[in-house]
């Protein structure tokens, strides 16, 4: 991939989860493009040299699986701008185990889905000063077998690492839908994408065996380079100016599950991730 010049002059953009894999080279693309890009990640060290590496504007250290470190980094981004113009919500995992943040909320769905949703909300009004913004969310091809668990989003009884993680990818696909139904008719866009299966370090923090695994059939994935292009794309391209609510896949739109095109569950989705954000609810008291 390469920068097409300075199209992004003058754009302020942040991007979570920059530190390796597609998140990093789509920042890095766009720093190439002129962009003032600011960076999340959860490793100070890593993060600082991440934003050193490709001249990142400046760099915020969080823990985006914890709302409290979702409004701190949002909390420290106003400090530093006044205007958004690009958000890429490009951080998030699959876990073999199930786990809980310090919060009580299962992994995935707090760092695949909640992070987006909060820190979308939370940037609101940056992203509204600026004369045209575009939120951009990477989902995944495993929204084709992915299903709103509603009755026990958080895997409780009998946890399946796939299953969490195809949940949180058609929920990423739903929150854009619905993102861009509230936003009609303002100066911001939202959409999501696939990037493709990447050869990165994805999955790389599970056990030894899935580990293995994903090392071996990566033989066939796409470089990171390839995966990162959409992302670039629906942050940069003039080709999709005032597109909202769509899917994209290999920078052309594309159709996903008929489960993401649910509009029912789409405005569902929002009112149950309204209640996780609104309180710190904990396992015993949280009902849906």
């Amino acid at each position: 991939m390469t920068a097409t010049g300075g199209q992004m002059s003058g754009k302020t953009v942040l991007v979570t989860g920059a530190t390796n894999g597609i998140g990093k080279v789509a920042a890095r693309e766009l720093v190439g493009q002129g962009a003032r890009v600011h960076i999340i990640g959860r490793n100070a060290e890593k993060t600082a040299a991440t934003a050193a590496e490709i001249g990142a504007a400046s760099f915020i250290v969080a823990d985006l699986s914890e709302q409290a470190g979702v409004r701190q980094a949002a909390q420290d981004f106003r400090e530093r701008e006044g205007q958004l113009d690009v958000l890429l919500n490009n951080a998030g995992g699959v876990f073999q185990q199930r786990q809980e943040t310090r919060e009580g909320i299962e992994m995935t769905w707090a760092l695949n889905h909640l992070a987006y949703f909060l820190l979308t909300q939370e940037l609101l009004p940056l992203l509204h000063a600026a004369p045209s913004a575009r939120v951009v969310s990477v989902s995944s091809a495993a929204n084709a077998t992915g299903k709103m668990h509603w009755d026990d989003l958080e895997f409780r009884r009998g946890y399946r690492s796939f299953a969490a993680y195809s949940q949180s990818k058609l929920a990423n696909i739903l929150f854009t839908r619905e993102l861009s139904r509230r936003l009609a008719g303002s100066n911001v866009t939202a959409n999501a994408l696939h990037p493709g299966f990447v050869a990165s370090g994805f999955g790389q923090n599970n056990s030894a065996l899935m580990s293995r695994v994903l090392g071996l059939v990566q033989v066939f994935a796409k470089t990171e380079e390839q995966g990162a292009q959409t992302s670039v794309y629906l942050a940069s391209s003039p080709l999709v100016q005032g597109v909202t609510g769509r899917y994209f896949d290999n920078e052309h739109e594309a159709k996903p599950s008929p489960r993401a095109l649910d509009d029912a569950a789409a405005a569902r989705l929002w009112a149950v991730s309204e209640v996780y954000v609104k309180e710190n609810l904990f396992a015993g008291s949280r009902v849906m």
